[in-house]
């Protein structure tokens, strides 16, 4: 499948969801993206099941982790600790465009792999260090994972309700952000590389891609000199705007402005609200939500979900329900803009989520289902002239599979 970056090549040797996330994206818009993988075992999230998407009777199951972050990808699993494959990454990296790389700091400089040793040979070579914490400073040589990150740069202190224990969210999303960011950076590095012809390094470190991703929050701290404090399922700085009981099921009200609210307080019929001065403004809310917001939650519960719903929809105010995952792939506007997709493994139906970019139209999402470990091995290997008899040998000797 063409795309944006077709013609350009990615050597993906990162692993688990930050990494493989930039690489997917990449691949999406049309990159070819060569997945390095340890013969024996695979990137780790081959084993992070269940549950596991499989042939009946086939000896490989796929996990579905490990399917969320590698469409689009060939596998070549090669041993990086044996000289002979280590040969091969350099050949591989002469002529590759990026690198992806999330080995904890140094650690692929012992195999003469590193983007400095890299980039001796292809001058124009862009690598991209993803690490949990960043190639230097006090911290730098921890590994960090998604869940550790979010406690150490705030996202906790800022979910669950106020009362209760700190809560991480339910998708592992400072990897998923840090793909994203080391995505873009890919992208500016190569618009630089037009203008100087070399390639550059990109440090991206999830505390960091944490840290800048509180977004107004660091700002409320920043500004106000005090910690927000935990506020459940209700907003820092708007009100309403939170989530709400009905008489069958919750919903989601976010009433963004005070025209809003003013129709909100007419469909409530208190048409007062919207002029008393103590709810008029956004601020004024803000301040007297302890009084309004039990108000609303008293008058929501006296009709169902779906009937507030259509009410609001029809008044302009924005609302929505609280879909299960399963859910959200019925609703009709999902289900409209394609956002579920299925790829074929061999026999076996894959199925994916698109990505989100479309371009004049057209979706950007690859193609070809995430691989089986090692299934692009001998295709690679004979493009870059291996003989059969070579790849044979370095088959016995372990160092690809």
């Amino acid at each position: 499948m063409s795309g944006p970056l077709d013609g350009l090549v990615v050597l993906d040797m990162s692993r688990v969801l930050a990494g493989p996330w930039a690489g997917q994206l990449l691949a999406d818009l049309g990159a070819r993206v060569i997945k390095i993988e340890h013969p024996g075992r695979g990137d780790d999230t081959r084993g992070w099941g269940p549950p596991w998407l499989a042939e009946e009777g086939d000896a490989e199951r796929l996990a579905a982790y490990f399917l969320c972050a590698n469409r689009g990808k060939q596998s070549l699993a090669v041993d990086i600790a044996s000289p002979r494959g280590q040969a091969l990454i350099r050949q591989l990296a002469v002529g590759a465009d990026i690198l992806l790389e999330n080995f904890k700091v140094g650690g692929l400089a012992k195999y003469g792999l590193d983007y400095a040793s890299l980039k001796a040979l292809n001058p124009r070579l862009i690598g991209c260090s993803i690490t949990g914490f960043g190639q230097d400073g006090p911290y730098s040589h921890r590994a960090g994972y998604d869940f550790m990150i979010q406690a150490m740069g705030g996202l906790m202190s800022l979910g669950g309700e106020p009362d209760g224990m700190p809560m991480k969210t339910g998708v592992a999303i400072t990897d998923v952000m840090t793909g994203l960011y080391a995505a873009i950076g890919v992208l500016s590095a190569l618009h630089e590389r037009e203008r100087t012809g070399a390639g550059c390094h990109i440090d991206v470190a999830l505390l960091d891609v944490q840290v800048a991703a509180l977004a107004n929050q660091a700002l409320n701290a920043l500004v106000s000199g005090v910690s927000p404090r935990r506020h459940g399922n209700a907003h820092p700085n708007i009100v309403p705007y939170q989530a709400f009981a009905c008489a069958d099921g919750h919903l989601v009200l976010t009433v963004g402005n005070d025209g809003q609210f003013a129709r909100l307080a007419e469909l409530l019929g208190h048409p007062e609200w919207a002029t008393d001065p103590a709810y008029a403004t956004n601020a004024a809310r803000v301040g007297n939500r302890d009084d309004l917001v039990p108000r609303i939650q008293a008058l929501l519960l006296g009709r169902s979900r779906d009937e507030w719903l259509a009410e609001l929809e029809a008044r302009g105010i924005p609302a929505g329900p609280i879909n299960t995952v399963t859910e959200v792939f019925a609703d009709p506007q999902v289900k409209h803009r394609g956002m579920q997709r299925t790829l074929t493994q061999g026999k076996v139906a894959v199925p994916q989520v698109a990505c989100p970019l479309r371009f004049d139209g057209e979706p950007a999402t690859s193609e070809v289902a995430p691989p089986r470990l090692g299934q692009d091995s001998d295709a690679i290997l004979a493009e870059m002239g291996l003989t059969r008899e070579d790849i044979e040998r370095l088959r016995r000797e372990g160092i690809v599979r």
